[in-house]
């Protein structure tokens, strides 16, 4: 499912044309529609106490007759918004709410209720509450029961709040008082007696008897995170998903049934706190995000398994992500990427949602009000696969398309006439068509591009030819081949409406002065008819039709003066069809991309179409599909893999994918247990959806591995909350994680610093983590060591018990010589913290140097492992940061430069810098044969990217520094000089690593802060200037005017509104981690204490 749009103030708002603005607002129950969009029908016409105005006009020799009918709603000319439903399917019953919305004090001050029984030709005003003055706010239809309504309304003091509860499509309401004031109203799915009811302080109420009777469910309940549970996934019908404050003001994703939701009934599925608005329900999947510091890690949990870190690029670092879509089993969601400002990439995941690759770079996205993010892709209706995107490069706006889901995607072909008949000068590759690819903030009226689900391969939007997307030029273009040719129809923007399964094309122009006419076709556009709708020309704000894919009646609503009432004017093509379609009716055609390809998506489809001149009603039976035929598998059916990209650069490779510089595709799963077994990727997954049958497998390579046992590293002991201190008797919850290695089979050992200490075997992650008290203030190192048969790890952290406490990165030369001077440097986010004082820990001291500055200059007399870690103390909050320094009496240093192309993907951050080095290190060691454990390339922070190469001395053959020659050293440097160490970033770019000087040689390194502290001490100036914040770059991106679409998936409205995007989530490093919490409470740590 696609999500809903994003909120413009109340629901769906249409201005009305010609002066003072009305709006337009539809209502529905239907919780998949959003508010303010169509969900079942549109619009219908009448008017009390006058009679009908008709029209009858033909066209096409005679032979196609429309009829229209004009009504007025009198005596609502003040009204400035309405809402309108029909009520069933097939149903003659049509509701109209007209209201007078006071924009300044948000409120409804009037209201009128009118329902028609015939179709629309006459209304009755509703009266009900017969001398007494109420005011309607909305109304809701229940989705699976479409007679059932339920008003929302109160009187007119708004002291008294009320429902009008309808079984009979509005004939008879009975009223329900209610002690509460609604803000929304969800229907179940299924069941059409249960309710929600969310209330704007936070509460949510249940109903299980279509609203007489109400039970408050739950309290601090945040607004639009509330999901009914989902058919086919969740197991009982009457659960519900919600995000709720907790007593210490962090959010939580909590479930509960309806019958008991109390505090100690809900039912925390996610452990630990979540952002705040982040809780997503949608099919399959459940998506939250927790930002710690400055960094924020998404989660996602498939078909209600437990939550997984969602895995992207690791540096793709992501400023913020939107979910476009979550059907046919796949995530679907755009990206903005560290380096981006008005564009974002598009990733696509696996099944599971957990693995994402890239499918499309810098698609255009507009920012709009309430930090709403507007995406530049559209899904091509009625045929799944085909997608519209805008693809904005060097400010530079093209549209592309694709067929098979984002592998492959091509530029518009344009016409080779325009809507003349005249030969164009347009020519590919030089010139193509492009489009407007934003959706209309009316909700009654088409966006620029338009398809349907019952009327695959028509297409009809508003662009231009050229090299680029011209903002003001909105020409329409229509193709009934899915986008493989193009024909001009008109020279300005249309509101387009689809009619019979596509059969008939109605055409209003978009403009702000009144009109009296419309163009229709019942050829997909070839020709054209116009009609004179009414006698009277007016200011037209909504273009409607009847609920169903079948209908032949259509609905303009406007008003001929900005004074004057409603006028809904019907337009009825029904008499111009008297017969239903047969089989003889019909054409066949066959869906190609471009290149003329019929295997698409794995298969060959044919669909039919109506044949031009058979004047017949395609009606509710009609299917569009004929054929589907499966293909056998091919290149084109496989996408690249997690942690693979195609080469932009090397054309000479083809399709290949590329493994990133980061990716190992050998490496074990974070769930590979000793004696499993896994399977390394080859670089390529089926495309998801895609139905191809036997021929080539390009998985079929992928080599089989045995888990091996893995020593731990990364470990890492916290506090949950990342508070480092705490005020005494303070109850704390230490969590424990582990990146890599096996959990099953080590032994942990934790020492609690005052006095507990616990050892643990057979370590699993569990939902109750170490819970401890420290009852005296003081110091307390807290330690946890790590070991199984193939290594060990350690994790120390310190616990001051005088105040609670907060994040800080600590700058250190990996490599040191002893009783040399060591710069120590800790960068602190946000830079502009003040009053900040650095506690400094080195080695086993428990005694720190404290300093205000955030350099100090320190030696380490003993050659070794020394442990090095650095707390920043700003008021009551505390971060830390441990970074491992090996000292040694002697060792090499040799400058190195990279290729200049490689500052364009330094994110400059430490993460990034590691990789780097250890790629450079690996090549290296392969290269000369030198051991790797006895070099370490150490990237140092800023542009350009440097780095320094430590060659370490040899453990079996010490020597004096004096006399010490090293016979690795020639080997290294001719391997450097021989240009033969290189690697490939990201779109194949080719990075080579050379010397710094090459006719300088080397030095020896006996310590000293050197080229290392200097860079830092830079690095730090800059920082005190404001102007470089670290893990943030902006790459430069020309900006433009930006337009705006998104991914729509219709269910039953006519149209829904754009994507509703989140608020912008800050940086993220992806890699490879597995959590494991330590489950045992204080009580239980005295029966496991050992010595």
């Amino acid at each position: 499912m696609a999500l809903p749009g994003p909120v413009r103030g109340d629901s769906g708002v249409l201005n009305r044309s010609g002066g003072e603005d009305r709006m337009f607002d539809m209502g529905g129950g239907d919780r998949g529609s959003p508010p303010g969009l169509p969900t079942d029908g549109d619009l219908g016409a009448g008017g009390a106490a006058s009679s009908p105005r008709s029209r009858r006009a033909l066209s096409r020799d005679k032979q196609v007759s429309l009829l229209s009918s004009s009504f007025v709603l009198k005596g609502d000319a003040t009204h400035n918004q309405a809402m309108v439903h029909w009520t069933g399917e097939n149903s003659s019953v049509i509701l109209i709410l007209t209201k007078y919305y006071h924009a300044d004090s948000t409120k409804v001050l009037e209201s009128s209720l009118w329902r028609s029984t015939d179709y629309g030709t006459t209304y009755t005003k509703l009266n009900l509450m017969p001398g007494t003055t109420i005011v309607v706010t909305s109304f809701y239809i229940c989705p699976t029961n479409k007679k059932k309504v339920v008003l929302v309304s109160s009187s007119i003091n708004e002291r008294d709040q009320m429902l009008f509860i309808s079984t009979d499509e509005g004939s008879s309401f009975q009223r329900q008082p209610i002690s509460f004031t609604p803000d929304s109203l969800i229907f179940h799915p299924k069941d059409e007696d249960k309710l929600l009811a969310y209330c704007k302080e936070g509460r949510l109420f249940v109903s299980t008897d279509l609203g007489r009777k109400w039970t408050l469910l739950q309290e601090r309940v945040t607004k639009d995170r509330v999901f009914w549970s989902v058919s086919g996934v969740d197991v009982d019908p009457d659960l519900v998903h919600m995000e709720m404050q907790d007593t210490s003001g962090g959010y939580l994703y909590v479930t509960c049934l309806i019958q008991n939701c109390s505090d100690k009934m809900v039912t925390a599925q996610f452990l630990g706190k979540i952002d705040h608005n982040s809780l997503s329900v949608q099919d399959d999947y459940i998506f939250v995000k927790v930002t710690t510091g400055n960094r924020t890690k998404h989660y996602v949990s498939y078909r209600r398994n437990e939550f997984v870190q969602m895995r992207f690029p690791k540096y793709a670092l992501p400023k913020d992500v939107q979910i476009v879509s979550t059907d046919e089993n796949q995530v679907f969601l755009a990206l903005q990427e560290w380096y981006q400002s008005d564009t974002y990439n598009l990733y696509q995941s696996d099944p599971q949602g957990i693995y994402y690759s890239i499918v499309l770079e810098n698609v255009r996205s507009t920012k709009q009000p309430e930090e709403n993010v507007l995406i530049d892709i559209l899904e091509v209706r009625g045929i799944k696969g085909v997608f519209l995107a805008n693809q904005k490069i060097d400010g530079k706006v093209t549209t592309l398309i694709t067929y098979n889901k984002g592998r492959d995607w091509e530029p518009l072909a344009p016409p080779t006439t325009d809507m003349n008949g005249k030969p164009v000068s347009c020519k590919a590759p030089d010139c193509h068509l492009h489009l407007h690819l934003r959706w209309a903030d009316n909700p009654y009226v088409s966006g620029t591009v338009h398809t349907k689900d019952s009327a695959p391969g028509l297409i009809m939007g508003a662009g231009n030819l050229g090299s680029q997307l011209v903002e003001y030029k909105e020409e329409m273009y229509i193709t009934s081949d899915c986008g493989k040719t193009w024909r001009q129809v008109f020279e300005e923007e249309h509101h387009i409406l689809y009619l019979d399964h596509g059969g008939v094309i109605v055409a209003i122009k978009d403009t702000s002065i009144p009109l009296k006419i419309l163009k229709f076709s019942i050829d997909e556009g070839q020709t054209w008819t116009v009609h004179n709708f009414t006698s009277t020309s007016v200011f037209v704000d909504g273009l409607l039709s009847e609920p169903g894919d079948e209908t032949l009646v259509m609905t303009v609503f406007g008003h001929i003066s900005y004074r004057s009432d409603w006028e809904l004017v019907k337009v009825d093509f029904r008499q111009s069809f008297p017969r239903q379609c047969t089989e003889s009716d019909y054409d066949s055609w066959k869906l190609t991309d471009l290149q003329g390809e019929k295997c698409i998506m794995g298969q060959e489809r044919s669909f039919r179409k109506r044949k031009d001149m058979a004047f017949c009603i395609k009606g509710k039976s009609y299917t569009s599909a004929i054929t589907a035929k499966p293909c056998q598998c091919s290149e084109t059916d496989f996408n690249c893999d997690y942690g693979f990209e195609r080469s932009q650069t090397l054309k000479t490779e083809g399709d290949r994918c590329f493994a990133d510089f980061w990716h190992d595709p050998d490496s074990p799963p974070d769930d590979c247990h000793l004696g499993h077994a896994y399977e390394s990727s080859t670089g390529y997954r089926k495309v998801v959806s895609n139905v191809c049958e036997g021929g080539l497998n390009k998985q079929q390579s992928a080599k089989q591995h045995t888990c091996p046992l893995l020593p731990p590293r990364g470990l890492q002991v916290g506090i949950k909350g990342q508070m480092l201190a705490v005020e005494p008797g303070d109850d704390i919850t230490f969590i424990v994680h582990q990146e890599q290695g096996d959990t099953s089979s080590t032994k942990y050992q934790v020492d609690l610093g005052d006095g507990v200490r616990a050892i643990y075997q057979n370590l699993t992650v569990t939902d109750e983590p170490i819970q401890h008290r420290y009852e005296h203030p003081g110091v307390y190192k807290v330690t946890v060591k790590a070991e199984n048969a193939a290594g060990h790890d350690e994790a120390t952290m310190y616990i001051q018990v005088t105040a609670p406490l907060q994040e800080v990165h600590l700058e250190v030369v990996p490599i040191a010589g002893r009783n040399q001077e060591v710069n120590l440097t800790a960068i602190v986010l946000p830079t502009e913290a003040n009053l900040t004082i650095f506690y400094w820990w080195i080695g086993d001291n428990l005694q720190p140097q404290l300093t205000l500055q955030n350099s100090l200059l320190t030696r380490f007399p003993e050659t070794g492992e020394v442990s090095v870690t650095v707390q920043a103390s700003n008021g009551r909050s505390m971060v830390q940061d441990t970074k491992t320094v090996r000292v040694y009496d002697n060792f090499q240093v040799i400058p190195l430069s990279f290729s200049q192309n490689l500052d364009h993907f330094n994110p400059n951050i430490p993460e990034w810098r590691e990789d780097i080095g250890q790629v450079v290190t690996k090549i290296l060691a392969k290269i000369t044969g030198v051991p790797q454990e006895s070099l370490v390339t150490m990237v140092k922070p800023g542009l350009p990217t440097t780095a320094d190469l430590y060659v370490l001395p040899l453990e079996s053959k010490p020597a004096k520094r004096s006399v010490f020659v090293d016979k690795r050293i020639p080997a290294i440097m001719q391997a450097f000089n021989d240009n033969n160490v290189s690697f490939v970033v990201r779109g194949g770019l080719q990075v080579l690593v050379t010397l710094t000087d090459p006719n300088a040689g080397y030095h020896g390194g006996a310590g000293g802060p050197g080229v290392w502290a200097l860079a830092v001490i830079f690095l730090i100036s800059i920082l005190a200037t404001g102007s470089f914040i670290l893990y943030k770059f902006k790459r430069k991106l020309p900006g433009s005017r930006n337009v705006y679409a998104q991914m729509h998936n219709e269910k039953e409205q006519e149209m829904t509104s754009p994507v509703n995007h989140s608020e912008d989530t800050q940086h993220i490093i992806q890699g490879n981690h597995s959590g494991v919490v330590l489950s045992i409470n204080s009580r239980e740590l005295h029966s496991y204490l050992t010595s």
